[in-house]
């Protein structure tokens, strides 16, 4: 076999065009046979618009994409499917009611005359699982599995389908570190095996870890190929964004925190089952972190500060006055707002437009006499989307066709235009490029010098270190250290993370 030498995938002069936007421009580069080649780019840069080509998603489009040398014209995704073209999803989507093989086989099911048949539908499942060192069977139901083993039967209907191409799109975004890990191992094997593998992922070091060479697309246009080999991190970044920001996760002004005045303080809050006796202050002007490993409980205690749990015991305190937040409204009432982790399915209204899911927390500041004034929401929209840099710059251009960092910097803005003097911030840039973290950090120290005070739940040490004044660490639904963030480093916080330390008891 002639690894990393003969092209798979041409794309020539690929030109994409959407009302008012031009996602791709003339974009050509090749795909070569049996390489791990990561497609990399900004939110907005074309990537999924590229990809949704390559899959048979969009058929209407200027230019070519060649297969194997020959000019390849799928009708649909099926086509794609049929030639070879397969895709793991970053939400992968299985039917839970059904088994995994019936999930793996899917469309393509085995018969013996016109019925199924299902010992040789469970046979080749069970094959492919095997290869795949999986632990569960075709037999199992899909509802027993987790969000790592769903990623199995992704790529196990991509083989069954006899992919010679897969292309994963942030695959590790819900995986833990052991979960990612046995993913690389399967996704080099099937490198081995002669398949090519196209990869998608905001988080860089992946890159260097696992591909071969990377293509990068800026703002719809081809900008380089090269061998992750041959450049750095922080060249990589400035090809990607146009210029640097090797230093983006590093607060710009520091000493906005206000220690004499608490806005938020959390006494012994439990929630049966899950975390018990929580206790923290947020003071004004500062930024406080949340860390632990996946199964901390970082999430629910702030959704039941937030109301969106109800606690069982414990007290919660606004500006020094004990509150009863006993459902999501009452905490907007009160000025606390809440940016969720899965911003597709909490964070905003996919059939609405930017105007209105920006303007949704606050809908009496453009009502009179009970009529909905359509003008000042718009111009509420207009507002936020210049301060947070949103592109395409329109309040009526539908926020589910956003880029990922472009929906969250909508769901960011929902929450700035309620006011709210308590922003908690659940995985703020999960799935978004390092030119929209950027600005969201950005965002959040101008929010900061306004006196507003911020909670961010991350899973990215480097982010939890570089934007917090303090961080407090959980394990397993427990505090187990509050730390001020002087001259930490990522190792001091997976200690008491992985429970390493030996004096985490003493609260810091």
């Amino acid at each position: 076999m002639r690894e990393h030498n003969e092209p798979i995938i041409q794309f020539q002069n690929v030109t994409k065009v959407f009302p008012g936007v031009k996602a791709l421009e003339e974009v050509s580069f090749e795909v070569k046979k049996g390489e791990i080649h990561a497609l990399l780019g900004e939110n907005g840069a074309g990537k999924s618009t590229l990809l949704n080509i390559l899959h048979g998603v969009y058929t209407e489009y200027e230019g070519s994409v060649r297969l194997k040398k020959n000019i390849a014209q799928f009708k649909s995704a099926n086509d794609a499917i049929e030639q070879g073209i397969s895709k793991v999803h970053q939400e992968v989507s299985i039917i839970p009611e059904i088994t995994v093989g019936q999930n793996i086989v899917l469309g393509y099911e085995p018969k013996r005359g016109f019925l199924i048949d299902y010992k040789t539908l469970h046979e080749k499942a069970n094959h492919i699982l095997s290869r795949l060192n999986c632990n569960f069977k075709s037999e199992d139901m899909a509802n027993t599995l987790s969000t790592g083993e769903m990623q199995m039967v992704a790529i196990a209907k991509a083989i069954y389908h006899k992919a010679e191409v897969i292309s994963f799109d942030e695959p590790t975004a819900s995986l833990s570190t052991k979960e990612t890990k046995a993913l690389f191992k399967i996704i080099n094997e099937l490198k081995n095996d002669g398949m090519t593998i196209i990869y998608v992922s905001h988080r860089l070091e992946e890159i260097f870890e696992i591909c071969d060479r990377a293509s990068i697309l800026r703002d719809g246009k081809f900008v380089d190929s090269l061998s992750v080999s041959d450049i750095t991190k922080e060249e990589l970044i400035k090809k990607m964004v146009g210029r640097d920001v090797s230093s983006f996760a590093v607060r710009n002004k520091q000493g906005l925190v206000k220690d004499d005045e608490v806005v938020l303080e959390v006494e012994n809050l439990t929630l049966s089952n899950v975390f018990e006796n929580i206790s923290f202050q947020l003071k004004k002007g500062e930024i406080l972190g949340f860390s632990g490993l996946v199964g901390s409980k970082r999430t629910d205690v702030l959704r039941t500060v937030f109301g969106a749990e109800k606690k069982t015991s414990g007290s919660i305190k606004l500006n020094g006055k004990e509150v009863n937040i006993a459902s999501p409204e009452k905490a907007v009432q009160l000025g606390i707002g809440l940016i969720p982790e899965n911003r597709k399915t909490q964070g905003f209204v996919k059939y609405f437009d930017n105007a209105n899911n920006i303007g949704l927390t606050k809908l009496e500041k453009f009502t009179k006499f009970g009529l909905l004034q359509h003008n000042k929401k718009t111009k509420n929209c207009e507002h936020y989307v210049n301060e947070i840099n949103l592109r395409p710059v329109d309040p009526h251009y539908m926020t589910v066709n956003l880029s990922g960092g472009n929906q969250q910097k909508v769901v960011i803005s929902k929450w700035l235009s309620s006011d709210a003097e308590v922003l908690i911030l659940d995985e703020p840039t999960k799935g978004v490029d390092v030119g929209a973290k950027a600005e969201i950090y950005r965002v959040l120290e101008e929010l900061l010098e306004k006196g507003k005070s911020i909670i961010i739940i991350s899973s990215e040490l480097p982010e939890v270190l570089g934007m917090s004044d303090r961080i407090i660490v959980m394990r397993e639904g427990k505090k187990v250290k509050e730390l001020d963030n002087k001259q930490l480093t990522e190792e001091d916080i997976l200690q008491y993370a992985m429970g390493v330390n030996n004096h985490e008891s003493k609260i810091g």
